[in-house]
């Protein structure tokens, strides 16, 4: 039997400084590049660590809300918006021309991705930056979403993206970090979770429905309290069941 083959990604270059002990256990990482958090040195050494790890490199756009950690929702023009992301994804690519290295897909952050997956004008802006650049660049987005669908509709090159270590509501929302079941805190829920969407197409949600879902990347998140330990147990337990990551 072939190998099945995904991505797992990591949001990195927010403050943390775990990036050494995260990016050998993933393929794909996503660079806070100023919105939320992160400067032009926090993006060096971070595009730097995946180039030793041969990590592919993306680009983590947020509101422009640092003191919010981009994670509320934020009364913004959409002009504002497109010119806020555009710098963002820019100051990124000027440090990785500098570095030699390349951009392979853009992944919006917190409550701008949460908003683009139900709002049309969010997504538009996305959608219209993506193209503004003029590349190759993938999409991160969740499947059947308003930005997702966008996406293919605009010829975007596109990764269905699930997250490894939240649960999901049955609209396929993530649960509220205000609740205290929004995290998967135990490496063994998550690895049955992960292998559930990648073996049957299906999450488990929160009120215990099975909902259709489609994945080619799955996410971690830095600022989980056990990451690290999460992405090695994560890693094994694939290889086990002759999925590779790439």
């Amino acid at each position: 039997m072939g190998e099945t083959i995904i991505d797992i990604n990591v949001d990195v270059g927010e403050g943390l400084d775990n990036e050494s002990q995260l990016l050998p256990y993933v393929s794909s990482c996503n660079i806070a590049c100023g919105g939320h958090a992160g400067d032009i040195e926090t993006m060096r050494k971070v595009v730097r660590l995946c180039k030793k790890y041969k990590v592919k490199i993306g680009a983590h756009p947020s509101f422009p809300d640092k003191a919010n950690f981009g994670r509320k929702q934020m009364d913004i023009a959409c002009a504002d918006l497109y010119t806020s992301l555009k710098h963002q994804i820019r100051s990124l690519m000027q440090v990785l021309k500098e570095e030699r290295a390349v951009l392979h897909h853009i992944k919006p952050h917190g409550a701008l991705y949460n908003r683009a997956i139900k709002d049309k004008k969010t997504a538009i802006v996305i959608i219209e930056v993506l193209k503004s650049i003029a590349l190759p660049i993938k999409l991160y987005a969740p499947y059947d979403s308003v930005i997702s669908n966008l996406a293919k509709a605009e010829n975007i090159p596109l990764l269905y993206e699930a997250f490894a270590d939240r649960n999901y509501n049955a609209d396929l929302t993530l649960v509220s970090r205000a609740n205290e079941k929004a995290i998967i805190l135990e490496a063994n829920e998550i690895t049955s979770h992960v292998y559930k969407i990648i073996n049957q197409e299906k999450v488990r949600t929160i009120d215990g429905v099975e909902v259709a879902l489609k994945a080619d990347t799955f996410c971690v998140h830095g600022d989980h309290p056990e990451a690290e330990k999460l992405l090695k147990k994560l890693n094994r337990f694939l290889k086990k069941k002759h999925i590779k990551i790439l």
